[in-house]
């Protein structure tokens, strides 16, 4: 083992004194090994041609841009408009007493399922009773005066008549008394006392036609009883009707039903009754894609919970939000088990038309100095144009994106660098590269 110890020593000092005393040739000798295989590198370089680049960047004119384009052609796709929104109950109503009195009904807890048309709370009927009583007796007291007062109609007519008779006899007299007294047949008296009959006979007709008025206006008076005493016993039934207040529909209790032997004003809250069997999901479309939604169209949901949900429009606003410039869509949809609840998000995407799309990768997507998403597109001119886009949705593929012509060349690499009207050099590749 020495014996390697002393031959590892004396190569080490063999270096040592080559690297120090012989430096120079040491390098020489190094230098001699490396020239050879360094020519045989650089002597075929210039046997080897330029890129296709470098080709085309000399080709190219001042100005042009070489770029990398993709023939484009639109294909039609199936489209829906996405939303945000929240479920909604089809009804909820708070039902109010329209009366005063005491609770007599036990309560109803919340949760509880109610018919339509069930008892909610009832209303002690207090004096409520005798005033129906009092009413339905005035009632039978008017309809007793119509009657009389339509009896004294017939007699004043017949008075009137009778009064009329005697003023056409009166004249008749005084025309006779008053011809004879200027033949000179009659005195002046009797043709006095003829003239005096007339006006007595007419005073008499004027008073049986005041009569008849007194009588007729008698009958309107007796009739005008009858149809207040009606309206007081209508009053009187409502009353009592309103001591029970029933479910307009049927549904679930929000809130207990008011306390037995609680009061209660007009006004008061006795239950809250929500329906959820349909229930509705509520969201907001844009001014921008509200032509695209229409009433009748199917639509789905997925739920906060991660429920999904089918259902219809049955309603588009024609107004929009006067803040947010959005449109309200309803969709009803089935909840017979009754497992979506009020006031739930969701995210909402209905149905609309196919359209005509380009799938474009995002990374080609760019925008104009107002801010408007676009792509760069090649003009049969072989000129960069900004052409602006819908933008529709994500894919695996790449976005969805409308607006453009059927057939266009979209450049997808080097949109950044040219602008409107800059001539460019496209190499086009396949959508797939």
């Amino acid at each position: 083992m020495r014996i390697f110890s002393i031959i590892t020593a004396l190569l080490v000092c063999a270096v040592i004194y080559l690297a120090v005393m012989e430096r120079d040739r040491m390098v020489e000798f190094a230098q001699s090994f490396r020239s050879a295989p360094e020519e045989a590198a650089t002597d075929p370089a210039p046997l080897q041609s330029p890129t296709v680049e470098e080709e085309a960047e000399e080709a190219l004119p001042d100005g042009t841009v070489a770029v990398v384009a993709r023939h484009s052609v639109a294909e039609e796709v199936d489209s829906s408009v996405k939303l945000r929104g929240r479920t909604e109950a089809a009804r909820q109503v708070e039902v109010r007493a329209e009366t005063s009195g005491l609770i007599v009904s036990e309560p109803i807890r919340a949760g509880a399922f109610v018919e339509d048309g069930q008892l909610l709370c009832e209303i002690a009927p207090g004096t409520r009773a005798a005033a129906l009583a009092e009413a339905e007796a005035r009632l039978l007291e008017a309809q007793a005066r119509l009657p009389e007062a339509e009896a004294q109609l017939p007699v004043a007519r017949a008075r009137q008549a009778e009064a009329e008779a005697n003023l056409t006899a009166a004249r008749i007299d005084s025309n006779a008394a008053t011809r004879l007294n200027e033949s000179g047949f009659a005195s002046e008296t009797r043709a006095a006392t003829a003239t005096a009959t007339v006006s007595a006979a007419e005073a008499a007709v004027e008073s049986a036609a005041a009569q008849v008025e007194a009588a007729q206006a008698g009958v309107q008076s007796a009739r005008s009883g009858i149809r207040s005493a009606e309206a007081g016993l209508q009053r009187a039934e409502e009353e009592l009707e309103r001591l029970q207040i029933f479910a307009p529909f049927e549904g679930l209790l929000e809130s207990d039903t008011a306390e037995l032997g609680a009061l209660m004003q007009p006004g008061s809250l006795c239950a809250t009754v929500i329906q959820l069997d349909p229930i509705m999901l509520v969201g907001f479309v844009p001014e921008a894609q509200v032509d695209r939604i229409e009433t009748g169209a199917p639509a789905g949901a997925r739920l906060a919970t991660g429920q999904e949900v089918q259902g219809t429009v049955t309603f588009l606003s024609r107004a929009a939000d006067p803040q947010t410039r959005t449109f309200r869509v309803e969709i009803e949809v089935e909840n017979s088990d009754l497992t979506i609840r009020d006031g739930q998000s969701a995210e909402i995407l209905v149905s609309a038309p196919g359209q005509m799309a380009h799938l474009v990768a995002s990374s080609a997507l760019t925008l104009n100095d107002d801010g408007r998403l676009g792509l760069r597109i090649v003009d049969e001119t072989n000129t960069a144009r900004f052409a602006p886009v819908t933008y529709l949705r994500d894919t695996a593929d790449g976005v969805l994106v409308a607006g453009l012509p059927d057939t266009v060349d979209i450049i997808v690499v080097g949109q950044e660098f040219v602008t409107d009207g800059v001539p460019v050099e496209p190499h086009y590749r396949e959508a797939q590269q």
